[in-house]
């Protein structure tokens, strides 16, 4: 969505280091801690257009500051703040931690702006939206800094009308994991290679979340739809339902009639079918190498997604779905330069290395980005970046809402055999015309 091809954090890297080597800041990652209390990054414009917030909460030497993240770095962020705090000892801070994932935070922050956290993670499809409902700070603190030092298609995504939002520190795309006992390089190069194995022990041989469109968007992609026009932000074009998008819900249904796919594997599923040995490949992401590779030992590995052969013959690649991991500052913060400096710190480059290495999470950094030994050393981080040579940016356009309902509701009808053959075309129809609905 955002549909155009790219390369993610990874192989990005290259071109977006040259773009902005000439405003590149030689402070490396702690340049947030050095400048916490400096107000001089934020200009007198910049600060008329975020409410004039920015003359507030710099004069006391006690700042409370309230950070939601995901349960999963609710240590790892404690561990940061403090850092953060230490660097900047001529205030004193207090932190208040909430558990909110990056999917939920839009619905969060927006039941009540003021009551949400002053800093908070988001997922990358959000960012109009909540810019749209005026709910995060403009970045006005050492912008030209931070967009020196991330990705181009990351500072895109944190970005909403040219002006940057949000402070990207992840890049996320999916991928396929395997159990090199079970399947060989060579088998898994397709989902027809793969589906053909007989594997003694194993139950499904490959699993994917097909009612969950940011993964069956995949499947589209791979044909060569599009979602919301060649660059995903046209609200009036989506072509699912077209010759190509119909030989996708051909192969999806037969998929599904088959016994050894695994039509609705969610992540507590793939993880525990690697653990019993019931599952030869699957379709996930960063976030579950620690706990994959624990299960599989010696026989972990993970790849770019398969190809798939379509019903007129032709054989295509699996595309995906990519975001990014982006912090945000609440418009109605009350310390808004403590705020931006920690949403600055925690992105920074030596926090984005901790969550590489804690969580094998893709750096969207320039110059981690750029260390292709460091980053190959590291299965999933190797698989992703193949991978994102066929991923599609996901855009954050209101009408983007419209997507994610009919998408499972398709998923859900081909699973329980209610979408067949006979009514594909009506059923494709059904779900773009819901896709493309005017917005309530």
């Amino acid at each position: 969505m955002k549909i155009r091809k790219i390369m993610t954090a990874i192989t990005a890297a290259a071109m977006a280091g040259v773009m902005f080597a000439g405003c590149s800041s030689s402070n490396g990652g702690s340049s947030a801690g050095s400048s916490a209390d400096s107000s001089s990054a934020a200009n007198s414009s910049s600060a008329t257009d975020n409410g004039g917030a920015e003359n507030n909460g710099t004069g006391s030497g006690e700042v409370s500051l309230t950070v939601w993240g995901s349960q999963e770095d609710q240590e790892m962020l404690k561990q940061m703040c403090d850092a953060f705090a230490a660097a900047n000892p001529d205030k004193k801070y207090t932190f208040t931690y909430g558990v909110v994932s990056e999917a939920d935070a839009q619905k969060e922050v927006l039941k009540d702006i003021s009551a949400a956290a002053d800093v908070f993670a988001f997922a990358s499809d959000q960012t109009a939206i909540l810019v749209d409902a005026g709910a995060l700070y403009r970045v006005t603190k050492n912008k030209d800094q931070i967009i020196a030092e991330n990705t181009e298609a990351s500072i895109s995504a944190a970005s909403n009308n040219d002006e940057l939002y949000g402070y990207p520190y992840v890049s996320d795309t999916y991928f396929m994991y395997y159990d090199k006992s079970k399947l060989s390089e060579d088998d898994v190069k397709s989902i027809e290679g793969i589906m053909s194995k007989d594997i003694e022990g194993v139950s499904t041989n490959f699993a994917f979340n097909t009612d969950d469109g940011w993964y069956q968007s995949g499947f589209f992609f791979g044909a060569g739809c599009k979602l919301f026009g060649e660059d995903g932000t046209d609200p009036t074009q989506c072509d699912f339902n077209n010759e190509r998008g119909y030989m996708v819900g051909e192969y999806l249904i037969d998929l599904v009639n088959n016994p050894k796919y695994g039509s609705n594997f969610d992540d507590s599923l793939v993880k525990a079918g690697f653990a019993d040995g019931t599952l030869a490949a699957a379709v996930s992401g960063t976030w579950n190498a620690a706990e994959i590779q624990a299960s599989l030992g010696d026989n972990y590995a993970a790849t770019k997604l398969p190809e798939f052969t379509l019903s007129n013959g032709e054989t295509v690649q699996m595309g995906s779905m990519a975001n990014f991991k982006i912090m945000g500052v609440n418009s109605e913060t009350k310390n808004p330069l403590d705020a931006m400096a920690l949403a600055e710190w925690l992105t920074n480059k030596d926090n984005q290395k901790l969550r590489f290495e804690k969580r094998s999470f893709a750096p969207t950094n320039v110059e981690l980005a750029n260390d292709t030994e460091t980053m190959n050393s590291n299965i999933a981080i190797g698989a992703l970046a193949l991978q994102a040579q066929y991923a599609t940016v996901q855009t954050s356009i209101s009408q983007c809402q419209n997507f994610w309902t009919p998408a499972e509701a398709f998923g859900q009808e081909i699973i329980a055999g209610t979408c067949t053959k006979d009514n594909l075309q009506e059923k494709l129809d059904a779900y773009v015309n819901s896709v493309l609905a005017t917005l309530g």
